[in-house]
């Protein structure tokens, strides 16, 4: 019950602070005493600790060494990490305890990417046996889409464009891996002139962005929201509904009947949602209704339904299968050794609270140099601060997440990085381009150039001395110089490709969880999100009351003076 995890939180957290605080104590005084006016240019002389910072797994190799530490700081932070219980919160979650402790709910986002022959058990049930026939169905689907044999309304055209209609976590991660995906040689072999596009915001002009151009005759709407209340998702759903049967009432030539209506909503959208009664009341057929469970929170959802359903309507099962299969490759990763120098999301995830907690460093820069991953930074700002940017305990909360690919976030904020403040950098590369002529491979070689260098500018800077070597002018060496001594991880994978793309999203779902739990919060709800959804809520009914012609109900509204006017003046135009 939630009486009793709770209890067992408060409990665990009695009898470890202690011992936790003490170990943070001798983590930060090690930091300040012998690691805070070290230079990193000079801690990267020594080839033995260089070599030590490192870990390789399935080809994939994480490079540490650009960060404040030594082999003392990773054995106190291995220290810090048994006090905090967390191989046991590990143990927990693969266990399908309910460690969402505020919501009382299993988190078990990994069994989504179980082999069939696995036994994962949550509440008792064997859970596996359901996700693969949600992806039995997903498959018999999307092949009959694919194919042809599902056509539009009137089976007149077949359909070849997916619009995928959520927020948040419902569609981001998907873009992200479609975007990743979709101009790899052999997945456009297999996706043939299809496309997938997102709607999200409950602005018009987001709708009319992702229509544009489509036919409406052509396209399969997708629903993704697991009550299927989500205000911004259903209006957008609405919009959608109205926008087919335009275009159905006009090559009919006539208005269509209540039964032809029906026809063409059940043909042309279907849902990824476990509320049947209001996708039927929506008019989606329960067949096309793909569900996931309350164990799945939305920003850890993209190997579900929500993220499988567009992905193999798009590209067809055998991305997603290794897709999946890399992303199962770190859940076994992750739990197979509870030492920092084997365990990249372990690795990764002590040295951001590190930089954070110990270094007093509250942001960081995801810094792809692969243009294939420009929605990933939006994915993984999501997923951190969604996670853990809660209320502070004992004043530790997440950071501000941001990044660009690379090379263009060179010509925009890596001035900053480099000469501002101090923002800890995470650089993704890839080894061998997807896309194999010549030209394009030197390209690549230009790109990764950039991605080796820019870790070494940030951690050496340029001195004073150098400038003045170079014969830079004096009034110029100010300027010009640049202190260095900024940190950075580098993640180097062989290739992109649809395993190593689930590999990725797996290291960084696990990365979340290790710092939720070293910073004591419960990464799995998004209460933060609710307070200001609720006031929109009140505000939407003034603003319709307005509209609709009631004189005092702005009047009678209990908001400050300021928002006052602004709902004067937003009114105006059309008062």
């Amino acid at each position: 019950s939630t009486q009793s995890t709770w209890g067992y939180i408060l409990k665990r957290f009695r009898k470890m602070s202690e011992s936790l605080n003490k170990s943070l104590h001798q983590l930060q005084s090690h930091y300040e005493q012998e690691l805070q006016k070290k230079h990193l240019r000079d801690l990267l002389k020594d080839n033995s600790r260089n070599s030590a910072l490192a870990i390789t797994f399935d080809g994939i190799l994480f490079d540490f060494a650009r960060q404040k530490l030594t082999g003392t700081t990773i054995e106190l932070l291995q220290r810090l990490s048994e006090e905090a219980g967390l191989q046991r919160a590990i143990t927990k979650i693969f266990g399908g305890e309910h460690i969402n402790f505020t919501e009382d709910r299993a988190v078990m986002h990994m069994a989504l990417r179980a082999a069939p022959g696995d036994n994962i058990q949550v509440d008792g049930k064997n859970v596996v046996p359901d996700i693969h026939e949600v992806l039995r169905r997903i498959n018999t689907f999307a092949g009959k889409v694919r194919t042809g044999e599902f056509k539009g309304w009137r089976a007149t055209r077949p359909l070849k464009n997916y619009v995928v209609v959520g927020i948040g976590g419902s569609y981001l991660g998907t873009e992200f891996v479609y975007e990743a995906m979709r101009y790899l040689p052999q997945i456009q072999q297999r996706a043939e002139g299809r496309e997938v596009r997102f709607l999200a915001n409950v602005d018009p002009v987001d709708f009319a962005r992702a229509t544009y151009g489509l036919v409406p005759s052509e396209t399969l709407f997708i629903i993704v929201s697991k009550t299927f209340t989500t205000p911004e998702t259903i209006a957008n759903a609405i919009a959608a509904r109205q926008w087919l049967l335009a275009d159905a009432t006009r090559r009919a030539g006539k208005r269509l009947s209540s039964e032809e209506e029906k026809q063409v909503i059940a043909a042309h959208v279907c849902a990824v949602s476990t509320n049947l009664k209001e996708t039927s009341k929506f008019g989606i057929t329960d067949d096309r209704v793909f569900g996931f469970w309350d164990w799945v929170g939305g920003r850890f959802s993209v190997t579900s339904a929500v993220g499988a359903l567009p992905l193999t309507l798009a590209f067809g099962p055998e991305a997603l299968a290794d897709f999946l299969r890399g992303a199962r490759s770190i859940d076994n990763h992750f739990r197979s050794s509870n030492r920092i120098q084997d365990n990249i999301p372990l690795a990764l995830g002590l040295i951001g609270f590190y930089q954070n907690v110990i270094q007093k460093l509250n942001a960081r820069a995801i810094l792809p140099y692969s243009q294939a991953l420009g929605r990933f930074p939006a994915h993984i700002q999501q997923l951190e601060m969604e996670s853990n940017g809660k209320r502070p305990v004992n004043g530790r909360t997440g950071v501000l997440v941001f990044g660009e690919p690379g090379t263009n976030g060179q010509h925009s904020f890596y001035q900053l990085l480099h000469q501002g403040q101090v923002v800890p950098g995470e650089f993704i590369g890839f080894s061998k381009t997807p896309l194999t002529t010549s030209g394009e491979a030197d390209r690549h070689d230009e790109l990764m150039a950039n991605f080796f260098a820019q870790p070494d500018a940030l951690a050496n800077g340029k001195t004073i001395a150098e400038l003045i070597a170079e014969k830079c002018p004096e009034n110029l060496r100010f300027h010009k110089e640049f202190t260095g001594d900024r940190p950075s991880t580098v993640l180097l994978f062989p290739e992109l490709n649809p395993y190593t793309i689930g590999q990725l999203l797996a290291i960084y779902e696990h990365r979340t969880f290790v710092e939720g739990v070293l910073l004591g919060v419960n990464s799995f709800d998004q209460f933060g999100v609710e307070l200001g959804k609720v006031l929109a809520k009140g505000l939407r009914q003034v603003i319709s009351k307005t509209r609709e012609g009631d004189a005092v109900a702005l009047q009678q509204t209990q908001v400050n003076s300021s928002t006052n006017t602004l709902l004067k003046t937003y009114l105006r135009p059309r008062l």
